[in-house]
């Protein structure tokens, strides 16, 4: 199973960006699947979680901002990132619990978002 995260790149403050996070290889289902972030000398933290069922989970830091949406069909996750701030600024990481044979967490390889100001 692989993870490819796109979408990040530099934004002014105020911008918009939208991160996608494709799973690929032998999966039988997807459960939840999220966005964490790590921003310059910090620790990962959590962004956003949507279930299996489309229930929906935010950091507090982003509500009202962010949205987390996903297409099973294609099993691809987004977050549209709007109204963006320099304290977004961090290494974007996608996530999804997928079973195969088992149940297991995977993390995609990350993509980087700038913000300036």
């Amino acid at each position: 199973v692989q993870l490819q995260a796109s979408g990040g790149g530099l934004v002014q403050a105020g911008g918009s960006l939208r991160l996608s996070c494709v799973a690929s290889g032998n999966i039988f289902s997807i459960d939840a699947t999220g966005w964490y972030r790590q921003p310059p000398g910090k620790a990962r933290e959590l962004v956003a979680i949507i279930t299996g069922s489309g229930r929906t989970s935010y950091a507090d830091s982003v509500k009202g901002r962010f949205t987390i949406s996903r297409d099973n069909a294609k099993s691809t996750w987004y977050l549209q990132m709007n109204s963006l701030k320099p304290e977004d600024t961090a290494v974007y990481y996608c996530n999804a619990l997928i079973t195969r044979s088992t149940t297991s967490l995977y993390w995609g390889q990350g993509t980087q978002v700038t913000v300036s100001s």
